[in-house]
């Protein structure tokens, strides 16, 4: 079974200089991508390391300490989370 494709309906028009243009080209001419679908991968490729989070040091610690160990809940969360049973009946 194939996957359906979206069609291509939508462009964008990009100024760029003379050494990414030729880039842009070698990419395309190695990968047999167009250019289109490198905007898209090196998008998606962006948009998955910013949604990634790597914790290093002491944040890694503390992230790892609070999920050993999490903290009591507060009287504040304790009746949030009664307000919201009550709301959901």
């Amino acid at each position: 079974m194939t996957a359906a494709r979206e069609l291509k309906k939508e462009r964008i028009e990009l100024r760029v200089a003379a050494s990414a243009k030729e880039l842009i080209q070698r990419a395309m001419a190695v990968s047999g991508l167009t250019a289109g679908d490198l905007a898209y991968e090196g998008a998606r490729r962006v948009l998955d390391e910013h949604e990634r989070m790597v914790l290093t040091g002491a944040d890694r610690e503390a992230f790892l300490a609070a999920v050993t160990n999490p903290p009591e809940p507060t009287d504040r969360l304790v009746a949030a989370l009664r307000r919201r049973r009550e709301q959901l009946g």
